[in-house]
């Protein structure tokens, strides 16, 4: 899957560049945060997608309630009517566990060693890296956009310091010029929704309606998930 995208690199130049932009996460539910943020970034990166993959078995984390096949399912009715958003299904797929380093090896594997790669996630996660599995080779495969968000400052601990000042990017142009290598902080619009929040809406039986898309509530009405009995 590759993307052609327009880069705008400085106040009057532009060129045409193709990259691969995505944000993983086990979506369950997705919602309009989720949607916003890669709404936001696909525009201000002037890129033409912003892929969106479905964790299968996440291990960082405890094991989603729904299916991958549901997961995956709600993230591409939620994408559907959006053309600069899109579902990849590749740990869904994948015969291995969810480890971020294997989807970046797929990817990576996929496009050559010249595509631009963009890894999207939240400041929150940025600060947790030092546990996630080899996390120092990321930047062998693609950039890191950390989207900075109310209440996270940034990081602390010694070892993600000197990653940090190893790798930051100075401007949106470092990125889209090269395959790897990069982390560029970026602050978005801040949106109050999460899915622990919109699980326990349908779990008190009060409507999630606007938190997400209507496609999204449909398809979890008709499954009867996160608790729906009636």
């Amino acid at each position: 899957m590759l993307f052609w995208v327009m880069g705008i690199l400085g106040s009057n130049e532009c060129m045409t560049v193709n990259a691969y932009v995505f944000m993983g996460g086990t979506f369950d539910p997705i919602h309009n945060g989720h949607l916003r943020t890669a709404l936001e970034l696909q525009q201000w990166m002037g890129v033409e997608k912003v892929c969106l993959i479905p964790s299968k078995d996440p291990v960082h984390r405890a094991t989603p309630g729904r299916s991958a096949e549901q997961r995956l399912k709600m993230v591409e009715l939620a994408v559907a009517d959006e053309p600069t958003l899109a579902a990849d299904d590749r740990e869904i797929k994948s015969k291995n566990p969810s480890y971020s380093l294997h989807t970046l090896e797929s990817i990576r594997s996929e496009l050559g060693a010249d595509v631009p790669i963009c890894m999207i996630m939240g400041m929150d996660a940025y600060q947790t890296l030092p546990h996630w599995h080899e996390w120092q080779r990321f930047t062998d495969f693609t950039h890191l956009i950390v989207v900075k968000r109310p209440g996270y400052s940034m990081p602390q601990c010694d070892e993600l310091t000197m990653f940090t000042e190893k790798h930051q990017a100075e401007n949106l142009q470092q990125v889209l010029s090269t395959p790897a290598g990069f982390v560029l902080f970026h602050e978005l619009t801040p949106i109050g929704v999460s899915a622990t929040q919109i699980r326990q809406t349908i779990a008190q039986g009060h409507s999630p309606r606007y938190l997400f898309p209507d496609q999204v509530w449909h398809y979890i009405q008709d499954n009867r998930l996160y608790g729906l009995t009636n």
